[in-house]
């Protein structure tokens, strides 16, 4: 900052009887920020934040610490050590996060022993009530069984289950519920 920025600070963060605004601080990025006294709400002071110069509002970032002093959540605006200790703070963060990632890359999964596989689900079960609608759809009357017979066995009957089968009393897409008709209730 130069020496006649620093000065209109000075001046303008002068706490004088007849000033409306008075500046209370900046931050690292050429914000400044303000306090003025609000006539209409009992005379407290209201926070505001000016942006540098030719900055767009939705490009404006603060640092938490402006925020929750703009917030009334601190009775007190940060100062330029804290606010450059905070910057230290997050870049300290971002490596650590880093290595952190890299280390985890490294690792093998704790979960999957090397060259293990996970067993595959279960297609089949011993209990022919589970199978019955599919056992049903497979051999129905008109299906294309010259894709379900496996490669290379000469004419053997053994199917594949259809992945893509909808056994016929399931609704269909445009199937609407019924609508609820209660029956009277007996006294």
């Amino acid at each position: 900052m130069s020496p006649i920025n620093s000065l209109w600070f000075k001046w303008k963060s002068l706490r004088l009887p007849w000033r409306r605004s008075f500046l209370v601080g900046h931050d690292l990025s050429g914000n400044t920020f303000w306090e003025f006294k609000d006539t209409l709400n009992s005379g407290r002071f209201r926070r505001i934040v000016k942006p540098r110069p030719r900055t767009h509002y939705s490009d404006l970032e603060l640092s938490p610490q402006w925020h929750q002093w703009l917030r009334y959540v601190r009775p007190e605006p940060p100062s330029i050590k804290e606010q450059q200790d905070d910057i230290q703070r997050r870049e300290r963060i971002l490596l650590l996060a880093e290595m952190q990632r890299k280390k985890w890359e490294t690792e093998q999964s704790q979960l999957d022993a090397p060259g293990a596989q996970q067993p595959g689900p279960a297609t089949r079960t011993s209990d022919p009530t589970l199978n019955a609608g599919a056992e049903a759809g497979r051999h129905a009357p008109g299906a294309d069984t010259s894709r379900t017979k496996a490669p290379g066995s000469a004419g053997a009957s053994i199917a594949k289950e259809d992945p893509f089968f909808r056994p016929k009393d399931v609704p269909g897409k445009k199937w609407q519920p019924e609508s609820w008709t209660p029956t009277p209730s007996k006294r």
